[in-house]
């Protein structure tokens, strides 16, 4: 073969191999969740400065994208990169950003969005629909898997960046870093979460929306409020209650832009940059991070047995309610800035705490302790204390104290405008107020005065603090000395003198005890001889009876002699009679008579003599046993003693012996004297009798 011909076979082999080539490289195998960017590097027309894509065939990325399958584009006047489907995962959120477009309003952060532009994987319908440049208000919600080109926009997610970066900086970050983060934008991962609004625990909460893009607030206002607060003033002139304006209130706007998820329908409605009134509720939202800030809080509740007083710093200007006397502030109504006249009852309440402060007020009993401990209701009486006060002496007292006030739910409002919280009734007001009084009234007393009148100082103290918060329209319910804790000194100067009194006390009643005992053993020795007495006496007694018993059956013996007698000389004189007038002597019958008369005398004296004979022998026998019964119970010395006692007090004996008895020292020689003279003869075997050593002689 010449050389012609194997420079021609080499040729055509060169353009074999080159249509080869160009063919193997301009054909495009794209997957199912990829895209093909085309970038066109020959035209005949170059891009518009700051559009990065291709509408009519200039050089560059090309607006249309090549799908799934394979696809043809000719090497080396296009080049083709693979870029996957953008994919949001489950829990996130897809943030975009256009790169192509019109530039945004100034002032604006954000572009606006048209229904049209869907979720932006149609370019023509974005840019024909006048797109704009930057950051989009609404994000691609968890689960989207769709193409979007990746020239035209950039995909924010947690995980990722989708997209192919345009501008220098962002091309000079993936240069050094080989890719793309969400912290190259000022992301956090977490803020391209979902937004869960949930209880944290047992604590109910609220997110307070702040957002970032928006007209300026008016000037004045701290917060925005869909159409400001037009719908409280028409509300006013309709002669609305508090109650109905608080539910408006309350009732918020957020419907209107779909919880801050429909950004534009939120600046559609005049929603401005800033804080803003609604708070979100519980619920997952999709919120743009660049657009919307979320933060969590607590909720307002408000327990039973107590109300918030609303602090209002938004709303309709100030027109105070309060009336001309009242000076601590403005009351208003519900819809304007001051302290509504309504406060919250029972119940929870979504407000933004940001713009209305609430102050919760008990309006049960409170309880607050002067001391160490305190109130496991509240913690009000957190930095109070046990007062100390000084008496007139100078001695220093603690005093532990417990007070009760009440305040009204109607009068809470105006307590609330006179003290501004309820720590500051308690710190400010009651403090200062509790703790002088007391001070006050230990100066002017003595200590020992102060202990005594515990009780009036207590009822003074609850009648000067009542006059005191009534000035507060805080009612006291009550003021209670708990504990006194006195100085050692007095304490101990106490104890001595109680201590004396007690002693005082002791002695007083051991000498009672005493004399009580005297009594005591006294009647029980009278208990003990109660039964030989009783006996004894029942014995005389009985004796006595029988004694009389005899003398009385003596006499009426006596008295039937004496009657018989008489009857028989009566019967005798008149015999006499009959027979001396039968006979006619009245000498005999006389003499008979007399006869008769001398017999009855006699039978009589006999009857008499033998009546009181019987009676001595009676008596005497009755005093031998009563003497008898005598010596038993009392012994023979005692009875004697009584004897001769009673025959003094008879009058039998002379007091002065006749005999005079000396020697022995014993107490019965005087009685032995007196039984010696009435002895006689026996005088001198009385000594051996009596068994006394006495000398017996005659008395001078």
């Amino acid at each position: 073969m010449s050389t012609v011909g194997i420079v021609l076979l080499v040729v055509i082999a060169v353009l074999v191999a080159s249509l080869v080539l160009v063919a193997l490289r301009s054909l495009h195998s794209i997957g199912p969740s990829e895209v093909g960017l085309v970038n066109k590097r020959l035209a005949r027309r170059s891009l518009d400065e700051g559009n990065p894509v291709a509408l009519q065939g200039e050089a560059g990325f090309q607006a249309t994208l090549l799908m799934p399958g394979l696809r043809f584009k000719l090497w080396p006047i296009h080049s083709v990169s693979k870029h996957p489907w953008v994919q949001v995962p489950a829990g996130e959120i897809g943030v975009v950003i256009a790169q192509v477009g019109e530039p945004v309003q100034i002032g604006a952060k954000s572009a606006e969005y048209q229904p049209e532009f869907g979720n932006f994987n149609d370019l023509g319908a974005f840019l024909s629909h006048g797109g704009q440049k930057g950051v989009q208000r609404p994000v691609l919600p968890p689960g989207t898997l769709v193409p979007i080109h990746p020239a035209a926009f950039l995909v924010i997610t947690a995980s990722r960046v989708y997209g192919e970066p345009v501008s220098s900086e962002l091309q000079a970050v993936v240069r050094q870093y080989g890719a793309i983060t969400p912290e190259v934008f000022g992301l956090t991962p977490e803020q391209l979460q979902v937004t869960v609004i949930a209880p944290n625990g047992a604590v109910d909460m609220v997110g307070i929306v702040t957002t970032l893009d928006g007209e300026p607030l008016p000037a004045g206002d701290i917060a925005s409020r869909l159409g400001g607060f037009a719908d409280v003033e028409a509300m006013e002139d309709g002669g609305a209650t508090d109650a109905e304006i608080i539910d408006t209130l309350l009732g918020r706007k957020n419907e209107l832009h779909n919880n801050y998820q429909d950004f534009q329908a939120f600046m559609a409605h005049g929603g401005r940059i800033g804080l803003q009134h609604d708070p979100l509720l519980y619920g997952a939202y999709l919120l743009n991070p660049f657009l919307v800030r979320v933060e969590m809080v607590p909720m307002l509740v408000v327990r039973q047995g107590e109300v918030a007083v609303v602090k209002s710093f938004v709303g309709l200007p100030t027109l105070d309610t309060s009336g001309a006397e009242f000076k601590f502030g403005s009351i208003v109504q519900p819809g304007r800035r001051g302290i509504w006249q309504e406060p919250l009852r029972t119940g929870k309440y979504p407000i933004n705490p940001r713009i209305y402060a609430a102050e919760i007020v008990p309006t049960s009993i409170l309880t607050l302790n002067w001391a160490s401990a305190t109130s496991k209701a509240h913690d009000l009486d957190s930095s109070l204390s046990a007062i100390d006060g000084k008496s007139r002496e100078g001695f220093v007292f603690s005093i532990d104290l417990q007070v009760q006030i009440h305040v009204s739910d109607t009068k809470a409002p105006k307590v609330i405008s006179m003290v501004g919280t309820m720590q500051n009734l308690v710190n400010e007001v009651l403090q200062s107020a509790v703790g002088n009084h007391f001070r006050n009234t230990l100066q002017r007393l003595e200590a020992v005065r102060f202990i005594e009148t515990r009780d009036e100082v207590q009822q003074a103290a609850l009648e000067a603090v009542t006059r005191y918060l009534a000035s507060y329209d805080v009612e006291t319910r009550g003021v209670y000395i708990q504990d006194v804790v006195f100085p050692v000194e007095l304490v101990q100067v106490l104890t001595e003198r109680e201590i004396a009194k007690q002693e005082k006390a002791t002695f007083h009643e051991q000498r009672e005890a005493q004399s009580a005992r005297i009594e005591v053993e006294k009647a029980r020795g009278t208990a003990d001889m109660q039964g030989q007495l009783a006996s004894s006496q029942v014995s005389i007694e009985i004796n006595h009876n029988a004694a009389e018993a005899r003398a009385e059956q003596a006499r009426g013996e006596a008295a039937y002699v004496e009657t018989t007698a008489r009857a028989e000389a009566t019967k005798v004189e008149v015999m006499g009679k009959a027979d001396a007038s039968r006979i006619s002597n009245i000498g005999l019958a006389e003499a008979t008579k007399v006869q008769a008369v001398g017999a009855a005398e006699a039978s009589r004296a006999e009857a008499v003599g033998l009546a009181e004979a019987k009676a001595a022998e009676a008596l005497g026998l009755a005093r031998a046993e009563g003497f008898e019964k005598q010596k038993e119970a009392l012994g023979a010395a005692a009875t004697a003693i009584v004897a001769a006692i009673n025959a003094i007090a008879e009058g039998g004996v002379d007091v002065m012996p006749n005999v005079l008895v000396t020697g022995g020292g014993s107490s019965l020689d005087g009685l032995a004297a007196t039984l010696i003279q009435r002895l006689g003869p026996d005088v001198a075997t009385m000594p051996a009798v009596l068994g006394s050593s006495a000398e017996v002689t005659p008395a001078a």
